[in-house]
């Protein structure tokens, strides 16, 4: 994938963290003891370091990741896999969406997540590759995750799969329990239900490449994570759980914005850095 922007910015984080902790403006800059003008001014995107460290206290963040953030002195290191990964970045109104593909290099069995907003891609690379695929996993149901789906199942008859919280709207879709596994030639994917930005968000865990890989939907981003307005203590508790427990190396294959690794976002993500 070519270098792509953080899909969130400090202040992308503070609005994210202050929404889904229900916190207003008046208490959180009587609880940092900061003006109601610099909160505002930090909310806008100034990157005033003495309001950002007192905020992210209060907010159960990272005073130091979220001050990196806004100085923008990061960007995660891109593992490298040299065959059986392949993601792909499209535009969907005025952002941008992942969708991945794996496959065994041996029986050339191939497995998509999501679609984004144009298969396209990911088509050319299945034939280029000589690749059969198999199975086609949702990590959740908002358009821009499957605004190509029927698409992708027309050309390729791939079985469609998704959280059996969140059944996929087409025909011959099945759904899974938490904790299935299945396997792509000599790679293992097992089913994490990570729910709370939706109610069926699922974490694919996949094993036998070149690294471990968990694609996570809108569970976790480089240096952020999804919003949830109604249910953010349910999905930042799954995302701890059920993410962050997994190996150091796993590479975070993420709904929005670039790869990165658990490692990585276990030091430089305000909202789980120690």
């Amino acid at each position: 994938m070519a270098r792509i922007p953080l899909e969130d910015n400090f202040n992308d984080v503070i609005n994210k963290a202050q929404r889904g902790l229900m916190i207003t403006d008046d208490d959180l800059a009587k609880r940092a003891e900061v003006s109601l003008e610099d909160l505002t001014a930090i909310k806008a995107g100034k990157p005033y370091d003495v309001v950002i460290r007192r905020v992210a206290r209060h907010l159960r963040l990272s005073p130091i990741a979220l001050e990196t953030l806004a100085h923008k002195r990061w960007y995660p290191q891109l593992p490298d896999f040299p065959k059986g990964f392949a993601a792909f970045n499209t535009p969907h109104g005025d952002m941008t969406v992942n969708s991945y593909l794996i496959w065994d290099p041996r029986t050339r069995l191939a497995a998509a997540f999501d679609t984004g907003a144009d298969c396209g891609g990911m088509l050319d690379l299945l034939h280029v590759e000589g690749l059969n695929l198999r199975y086609i996993f949702i990590t959740h149901t908002h358009e821009d995750h499957v605004a190509d789906l029927a698409r992708l199942v027309a050309d390729t008859k791939a079985e469609v799969w998704s959280s059996e919280l969140e059944p996929v709207n087409i025909p011959g879709a099945k759904t899974f329990k938490e904790n299935v596994h299945f396997h792509v030639g000599s790679l293992a994917i097992k089913t994490l239900f990570t729910t709370g930005h939706s109610p069926g968000m699922t974490t694919y865990f996949v094993t036998g490449l070149s690294w471990p890989i968990a694609v996570v939907g809108d569970s976790i981003f480089a240096s952020s994570m999804g919003g949830s307005a109604t249910h953010f203590a349910e999905q930042f508790a799954n995302n701890k759980k059920k993410i962050l427990s997994l190996p150091r190396d796993t590479v975070l294959a993420c709904g929005h914005g670039p790869l990165t690794t658990l490692g990585q976002e276990k030091q430089q993500n305000p909202f789980f850095a120690q």
